[in-house]
């Protein structure tokens, strides 16, 4: 009986032991569990993308040896805020911040815990980087930049005889403005017209829409949170004025736009899930690994049904979204 006992007490002990080391991901082991988590700022079709790349990938990365606590801002900066407060206080081994002010307020939670970004355009605009090719701090992860120059080149063929472009973004996002900066670096090359409109926020969506509408004839919306929740709004609008909308990304083609040269969001967030297994496991530093980019699987989609109603030849090669 009694070295039944001896021997029960020393199981518990060793399974103390292994509890207590459960999680830490220290050990660089993927058969420890590692908990993640996640705050996504929004939910919108990109970002959905993004975030379920992410957790598939790191899944199969981990062997399944990682707990993801999922948590969604609904929009708001202070649940963000709270969100990564709480993730801090909870000691996770690793945040996921999916869009810029999940990424801001992730990095003003914590400068310890590791965090990986994605959705999130430009990490320097964002403030959270010294620099995208060194962050030098606990931050690193994936950008959603797409080619605008191409975008630009696109929306010149497909409205050949456009005379000013109105550029649609929100003006708290920084990622917007730098893309504007970029979209108009790229008009001023073409020769072709242009003028901003922006949000500050979405109550201010409908009034912005029905001047720019008023003003030009394309628009051009690049990959903005605050335009991808309201792209019903802009549809309702830009359409009866039969004005074209080119989008940054697929979501907001799909709910109002008529063209796109998107990345794939899903691939997005499988890139972050790398870097985030190389921190968890391999014990690389955040402060040394440059921002990553998306260079396969860009391709030109476009929205029929838009298309057909607004009366624009759509070029041979192009993929209708949802084929």
């Amino acid at each position: 009986m009694k070295k039944w006992m001896k021997a029960i007490a020393t199981m518990m002990v060793v399974s103390m032991a292994m509890t207590g080391c459960g999680g830490s991901g220290d050990s660089g082991d993927t058969a420890a569990e590692y908990t993640v988590g996640i705050v996504q700022q929004l939910e919108h079709p990109a970002l959905d993308a993004a975030t379920q790349g992410f957790q598939e990938k790191l899944t199969e990365l981990m062997d399944g040896n990682v707990a993801f606590d999922y948590q969604n801002a609904q929009g708001e900066q202070t649940n963000c805020t709270t969100i990564a407060t709480k993730f801090v206080s909870d000691g996770v081994d690793l945040i996921m911040a999916n869009a810029t002010t999940a990424l801001q307020s992730a990095s003003a939670a914590t400068a310890d815990i590791p965090i990986v970004g994605t959705s999130v355009t430009d990490y320097v605009t964002a403030g959270v980087v010294d620099s995208n090719e060194a962050p030098g701090r606990n931050v690193t992860g994936a950008s959603d930049l797409a080619p605008i120059d191409e975008q630009i080149t696109m929306l010149m063929e497909l409205i050949p005889d456009v005379q000013k472009v109105g550029i649609l973004y929100c003006s708290a996002e920084p990622n917007s403005i730098y893309q504007s900066q970029l979209a108009q670096a790229e008009l001023d090359k073409a020769g072709v017209a242009w003028a901003e409109y922006t949000a500050a926020d979405s109550n201010e969506v409908q009034a912005v829409v029905t001047k720019a509408v008023s003003e030009c004839d394309v628009l051009y919306v690049p990959t903005d949170n605050t335009m991808a929740n309201n792209t019903e709004i802009i549809k309702n609008v830009a359409v009866p004025a039969g004005v074209p909308v080119i989008a940054g990304e697929e979501g907001i083609c799909a709910g109002c736009g008529v063209a796109t040269l998107s990345i794939s969001y899903y691939d997005l967030g499988a890139k972050a899930a790398e870097m985030a297994y190389e921190i968890l496991v391999n014990g690389a530093d955040p402060a040394e690994m440059p921002i990553e980019y998306v260079s396969e699987g860009i391709t030109e989609k476009y929205n029929a049904e838009i298309a057909e109603t607004l009366n624009i030849a759509i070029p041979e090669g192009m993929v209708a979204i949802g084929e």
